[in-house]
């Protein structure tokens, strides 16, 4: 079975994004987040929040995931 990466529908804080890239990674979501807020100070925050944005546009739902 192969795994796709696609947006969670029931862990979701914003757009399901960081949920659905720690279930593809295969850790927790609450450490994927820890993770990317520590990461936006350093970056300025807009190289990570306009990467967030878009994998939020291009990533399909679970459910509209082709499985």
């Amino acid at each position: 079975m192969r795994k796709q990466l696609a947006r969670s529908r029931s862990d979701r804080k914003l757009a399901g994004v960081l949920g659905g890239l720690s279930r593809f990674v295969g850790i927790d979501a609450t450490i994927l987040r820890v993770i990317f807020i520590i990461l936006l100070i350093p970056t300025g925050f807009f190289p990570l929040a306009i990467v967030y944005g878009l994998l939020g546009f291009v990533l399909p739902n679970e459910e509209e995931a082709i499985k």
